[in-house]
C-alpha cells in the first residue's frame, strides 16, 4: 500500500527549473564544467539529456554524459562499431547559464507584472529567463 507521500508525489505537477533548450552547465560527473543544452527531459525520473554544439557539423550535436556501445557486424560486409550515445543527467547535476552573463546561476519563479504569468529568473542578476527556442528538425 502506497504511502500518503507517494500517493500526493503521484498527484501533484512535476516543476523543474530545466526545460528544453536551456543552455546548461554540468557542475558534477565525468562531464563537470561542460557547457551545453538540453534535448530533453524526462520530469518523473528528473533526468535530462545535454548535448553540446559541433563545430564541424552544426547538425550533428555531440553528445555530453556519453556512453559507447559496441555493435558487432551482422554480416559479413558491415563492420563492428562503437557508438557514443548520450546517457540521461540527473537535474541536481545541472546548472541553467545565466543569459546576460553566460555564468551559472540558480533559477527561482515570479509572476510577471505584466502578464501575470509565473517567470523563471536569474537569482544571481535578477534577469528572466526566457524560453529557449528549440532546435528545428
Amino acid at each position: 500500500m502506497p504511502t500518503k507521500a507517494e500517493i500526493k508525489l503521484q498527484n501533484s505537477h512535476i516543476k523543474l527549473k530545466v526545460r528544453k533548450g536551456d543552455r546548461v552547465m554540468i557542475i558534477s560527473g565525468k562531464d563537470k564544467g561542460e557547457i551545453g543544452f538540453v534535448a530533453a527531459v524526462a520530469p518523473k525520473e528528473q533526468k535530462a539529456i545535454i548535448l553540446k554544439e559541433n563545430d564541424e557539423n552544426p547538425d550533428q550535436p555531440l553528445p555530453l554524459n556519453a556512453v559507447i556501445k559496441h555493435r558487432k557486424a551482422r554480416t559479413q560486409g558491415e563492420r563492428s562499431a562503437r557508438i557514443k550515445l548520450p546517457a540521461p543527467i540527473h537535474i541536481s547535476n545541472l546548472m541553467v547559464l545565466d543569459p546576460n552573463t553566460n555564468q551559472p546561476t540558480r533559477v527561482g519563479r515570479r509572476k510577471d507584472d505584466a502578464t501575470g504569468k509565473l517567470v523563471r529568473y536569474a537569482k544571481k542578476t535578477g534577469t528572466a529567463i526566457p524560453d529557449a527556442e528549440v532546435m528545428a528538425k
